[in-house]
């Protein structure tokens, strides 16, 4: 399989000669040399980090498909459905300058749109940790009939607006303050959890300014958690039930966040510039996507753990990546690590 001048083993050699360091030096797999850490440093502050992000959203468009019908998904919806979310990686202000996020403290967030149908970033946005997580949804193009699920970090009434004004919907989680009025009840099953499914109007000032017309509102009960969730919507169509069990998908991201910062290497950056740091960020997410690709398209049983530590240690392996993944005797440690994404547990 060729993307534009790469291969996928041209890539993934690439890519592990970037992401694989020893204290002050780089190993380039399969060399003798080491080449020392300021080459590496140099080449991510001069070289475009659009490159590797234009890169990016090609194997989206490859992946994608490959996972439109994953078994993963267990909700019986036609519609896209995406969760919302950003995590921050923390940096060293007195290093990276530019990276402000609190006095003494440095950062950059990681904004992502993530399929939750197969768990692929299908949007990513990187900025230093100021900016506001709510900011991001005026970067979205939102898809007619598809679900965003969004914790309390986007709730902006004229921006969710700007989301029902895009025949799209959403999921929210509600404050405690919301100021409304009952329109009327709908029947629910106490028994599922849930409290209540009501359809209501704003009455706060700039609440109903913003979002002029009806919404949903859920109250549902955890009984595992012994927790209340209220949530917010625009659909009117499905249960109530289903909402709620969108809005437990959304965890889906928190492990996507956990999974490229626990394995992808992108803690410590050979790099000072924001250039540097974005290019080995943009890396880790085409590592992802490259394994997530490969493991659909040789219909591989292994996880996306034990795939990447197969590839990490034979990039310059002359033997096809399928026979790699057949026969090799790797063991893997993954048993030990943090929950893996679904997609991937074998």
């Amino acid at each position: 399989m060729v993307f534009g001048q790469l291969t996928y083993r041209e890539s993934i050699r690439d890519i592990f000669n970037c992401l694989n360091a020893h204290q002050s030096k780089v190993y380039h797999l399969g060399l003798k040399d080491l080449v020392n850490a300021t080459t590496l440093s140099r080449a991510n502050e001069t070289r475009d980090w659009r490159i590797w992000a234009d890169f990016a959203a090609h194997l989206i468009s490859v992946a994608r498909p490959l996972y439109l019908k994953d078994n993963d998904f267990t909700l019986e919806l036609d519609n896209a459905v995406y969760a919302l979310d950003a995590s921050t990686i923390d940096l060293c202000l007195d290093v990276f300058k530019w990276a402000k996020f609190r006095k003494k403290k440095g950062a950059v967030k990681l904004h992502t749109l993530l399929d939750l149908r197969g768990n692929i970033p299908v949007f990513i946005d990187i900025t230093d940790g100021k900016v506001a997580d709510v900011n991001v949804l005026d970067k979205i193009a939102f898809e007619v009939g598809a679900f965003y699920i969004m914790d309390k970090g986007y709730y902006d009434f004229a921006r969710l607006f700007e989301i029902n004004s895009s025949s799209a919907f959403f999921v929210i989680r509600a404050k405690s303050n919301l100021q409304f009025k009952r329109i009327y009840s709908h029947p629910i099953d106490k028994t599922t959890g849930l409290k209540c499914d009501q359809t209501i109007e704003f009455t706060g000032t700039k609440s109903i300014k913003d979002y002029p017309e009806k919404i949903r509102r859920i109250k549902y009960f955890d009984s595992e958690k012994s927790k209340t969730y209220i949530f917010l919507t625009n659909n009117f169509q499905i249960d109530a039930l289903t909402i709620t069990k969108l809005y437990k998908n959304r965890w889906q991201i928190e492990l996507f966040f956990k999974w490229i910062k626990q394995h992808l290497k992108i803690k410590k950056f050979w790099g000072q510039t924001e250039n540097a740091v974005k290019t080995q960020i943009w890396i880790a997410v085409c590592t992802y996507l490259l394994v997530a690709i490969l493991k659909k398209q040789l219909k591989t049983e292994r996880s996306l753990y034990n795939i990447l530590q197969i590839l990490s240690v034979s990039a310059f392996d002359k033997t096809p990546i399928n026979q790699l993944l057949m026969s090799s005797h790797l063991h893997s440690n993954e048993n030990a690590t943090h929950k893996q994404l679904r997609m991937f547990d074998l």
